[in-house]
């Protein structure tokens, strides 16, 4: 009569504190993995990409746009990173400097500035360029993000001393917030000749915007520099 009553009553003789003791190593456990994870998830890095067309990705399909191909670069890179798409078609810099406040949410760990692009199109003083993107970068040291000035440089068609002011503004400030800086958004298209007819097979037919190869080459270039900002950002560097 091996059946049930022996099977149960050697059930019965099994170690009192085993269940206890199991209990307590998986709460240990449990505990361990949920810190674990809240360590994990605390290293993401939020990065705002202020901006204009060139980083709405204006004329493109979504994924080929500036924000997710330089999510997707970082990511294939390691870095627990994203990227919200504060671009804005048609924006300058002082409309940067009005929606900069709100776009800078408390998640926000980083910033990146594309703007003035549109100011020069349109013949803006280089002084109130300066005036507005000084505002933005205030607006980020305030709130403690790490940041990264992307700059362009104004073309010769409102002379040479325009040109020097406007070309000016983007180093200076970025020197002077002890921000990150790249010289120009469209050097990766460029080639190592630096000759900007080499880009025109990059470009949308507007001759303005990049196509999605291009965004890819300009990801490439600007790659690094923002590993730099993510890195500041993880690190917990502040201005």
């Amino acid at each position: 009569m091996i059946p049930g009553g022996k099977a149960q009553a050697g059930i019965k003789r099994r170690e009192p504190g085993f269940g206890r003791v199991s209990g307590g190593l998986a709460a240990l456990f449990l505990g361990f993995a949920a810190s674990f994870g809240s360590a994990a998830q605390a290293e993401e890095v939020r990065i705002l990409a202020l901006g204009d067309s060139l980083t709405q990705g204006y004329g493109l399909p979504v994924e080929e746009g500036f924000v997710p191909q330089l999510q997707a670069w970082l990511q294939a890179r390691g870095h627990d990173v994203v990227l919200v798409n504060g671009g804005v078609s048609g924006d300058t810099t002082r409309g940067g400097l009005a929606r900069v406040d709100w776009s800078l949410t408390e998640d926000i760990d980083a910033m990146i500035v594309t703007l003035g692009g549109n100011d020069v199109l349109r013949g803006l003083d280089p002084e109130e360029t300066r005036r507005n993107l000084d505002g933005i970068l205030k607006a980020g040291q305030a709130k403690g993000v790490e940041m990264l000035v992307i700059g362009l440089q104004a073309s010769g068609n409102y002379g040479p001393d325009y040109k020097a002011a406007f070309d000016a503004v983007h180093p200076d400030l970025a020197e002077a917030y002890g921000a990150l800086y790249v010289p120009n958004f469209f050097a990766g298209l460029m080639g190592e000749g630096a000759d900007p007819s080499a880009a025109l097979g990059l470009m949308q037919a507007d001759g303005i915007h990049p196509s999605g190869e291009g965004v890819a080459r300009i990801v490439e270039e600007l790659g690094p520099k923002v590993e730099e900002l993510v890195a500041r950002a993880a690190a917990g560097e502040g201005s």
